[in-house]
């Protein structure tokens, strides 16, 4: 009886030299493999060689012996690297405040099957989005935070996010501001979403800024979370044009869509392991 076959995916920088390719898909064909994808990048300003290659194995147990025969090449070229499973299915935690526009999206996408993942809490500072989550059948905690509590309110949050054994945090518009503490503890495992305007506004009401400027171009951007607000790794963004005829509710309207857009976007890839982050960038592969 034939066993399953399963995708398995590997995530690999290095410093670029000749040969690097030819030795992984010699490896991979070795073991009688059969490549599905292969992308690789190459940064020249850092001589930096990134690559993702996805390939069927047999057997999801054999992931501890891919780990251990690869190691001499790995040695080799000092990379670093992951392997990862694509039947591993990662545990998503959703923090959100009152704006329920992303937090839907991203709850809609995941009940079509589009995101491919377990979102099994929620973690709110107002309680308005309570029904929501009951309808999606996600376990609500309210925990409201401010300057005074907000460390002993980030111990209680990474207790719940230790027992659901979460592995990704999706700030669905959650406007509050982490600690640095709290950040490290899920480097590269935060995203969120924020708006994006020519030229830039900062503050309170960036649509009325940005109305009362006339701007004819607005735009949203997804990215990692870093303990510098708004500035961690770019991993989506997307632009509109926008003209005189179009009011500030039109400008709110078409924000909150793009939102929606990037941070889908952005949370999918993540999900199929397809990013790689140096240098407060990212490499997203197809």
């Amino acid at each position: 009886m034939e066993r399953n076959k399963k995708p398995a995916i590997l995530l690999l920088a290095c410093p670029d030299t000749k040969g690097i390719i030819a030795n992984v898909t010699k490896f991979i064909f070795g073991n009688d493999w059969n490549i599905l994808h292969l992308e690789q990048h190459i940064d020249y300003e850092t001589k930096t060689l990134f690559m993702r290659v996805e390939w069927e194995l047999e057997d999801s147990g054999i992931k501890k012996d891919f780990e251990k025969e690869f190691s001499p090449i790995a040695n080799k070229y000092h990379m670093n690297y992951t392997v990862k499973l694509s039947e591993e299915i990662k545990n998503v935690a959703i923090f959100a405040s009152k704006e329920e526009h992303c937090l839907f999206e991203i709850l809609l996408k995941n009940k079509s099957q589009e995101l491919k993942c377990n979102i099994s809490i929620v973690i709110s500072n107002h309680e308005n989005l309570k029904e929501i989550c009951k309808f999606f059948g996600v376990d609500f905690y309210l925990i409201e935070k401010n300057k005074e509590n907000k460390v002993l309110k980030e111990r209680e949050e990474l207790e719940l996010l230790k027992k659901y054994k979460i592995d990704l945090i999706i700030l669905a518009k959650y406007m509050q501001i982490f600690t640095p503490e709290f950040v490290n503890k899920y480097e590269n495992r935060m995203i969120s979403v924020h708006h994006s305007f020519l030229p830039a506004f900062k503050g309170a009401k960036p649509y009325l800024q940005a109305y009362n400027r006339g701007v004819k171009l607005i735009g949203a951007t997804a990215h990692y979370v870093t303990a510098d607000l708004d500035n961690g790794p770019i991993i989506e963004q997307e632009v509109v044009r926008v003209s005189h005829r179009d009011s500030l509710n039109d400008l709110i309207n078409r924000g909150k869509d793009l939102e929606k857009l990037v941070l889908t976007r952005a949370v999918k890839k993540h999900l199929e392991n397809k990013i790689l982050v140096y240098s407060n960038k990212t490499v997203v592969f197809e």
